[in-house]
């Protein structure tokens, strides 16, 4: 039965604190909105280039949550699969990488992998990711793909028409400064900005929840004051973790 589309788009855990001990919980996540016993869950690793470092640590750590049909897709040098599109609309639970959105789009553009993907979202299979694997779902949002000092990318693929800014509140980079700029400034449309660990549930092209595997996170919802600058609303998010006992 077809599903309403959906996608979890998050921020990775880059800043673990002492004792975290849900590494990969945002894997769990995506595959529960999946509501199947046995999931087909592939990951797409093109924002790290296909390193084989990455995708065996992924399935290692996708497999660690329960029994489930577990696959890649790599497009270099070539697509690992025979017919793309049959294999991506076969899974129930679509995960992308972070790393380089900048690179990721251009390849997946070069490959169509922008029309199936949508098709997947369209027909119900759960679109998640982190970080590039977040930003892209989006109108747009702030980029490192050139430089740490980030960059507006306005050409997402908009399967919601949103703007999206990750690991809010990290150190090491403008991030926060820079997205709430670009939405004051015009240079991309009102949306969403996410904190360490938080991801943000879309239902349809609505955002449904807010949601996080680290405690007392939150999410914003950043728009313009129309006066050059910008607003922002905080979205607390409900911690969300394999094992609720654990839970603050």
């Amino acid at each position: 039965m077809i599903g309403e589309p959906q996608i979890l788009a998050c921020s990775g855990v880059l800043d673990p604190p002492e004792g975290f001990r849900h590494a990969g919980a945002q894997i769990w996540q995506a595959r529960q909105l999946a509501g199947v016993r046995r999931p087909r869950m592939c990951l797409v690793p093109t924002a790290v280039g296909d390193a084989r470092e990455h995708i065996d640590g992924w399935l290692a750590r996708a497999a660690s949550f329960g029994d489930a049909e577990l696959s890649h897709l790599q497009l270099f040098t070539q697509p690992n699969v025979q017919d793309v599109r049959a294999h991506l609309l076969a899974q129930d639970v679509i995960f992308v990488s972070g790393g380089s959105v900048v690179n990721l789009l251009a390849v997946w553009r070069a490959h169509r992998l922008d029309a199936i993907l949508r098709e997947c979202w369209e027909k119900g299979v759960v679109l998640a990711g982190q970080s590039a694997g977040s930003l892209c779902w989006h109108a747009g949002g702030v980029t490192d793909s050139f430089g740490d000092d980030l960059d507006v990318l306005d050409d997402g693929l908009g399967f919601v028409p949103f703007s999206n800014g990750v690991h809010d509140d990290l150190g090491d980079q403008p991030r926060r400064a820079r997205f709430r700029e670009s939405v004051g400034g015009g240079a991309l449309p009102a949306g969403y900005a996410t904190e360490d660990g938080v991801a943000l549930h879309y239902v349809g092209d609505r955002l449904h929840e807010v949601v996080s595997v680290l405690p007392d996170r939150n999410a914003w919802f950043v728009e313009a004051d129309g006066e050059g600058g910008s607003r922002e609303t905080a979205l607390p998010a409900r911690r969300w973790v394999p094992l609720e006992e654990v839970q603050a």
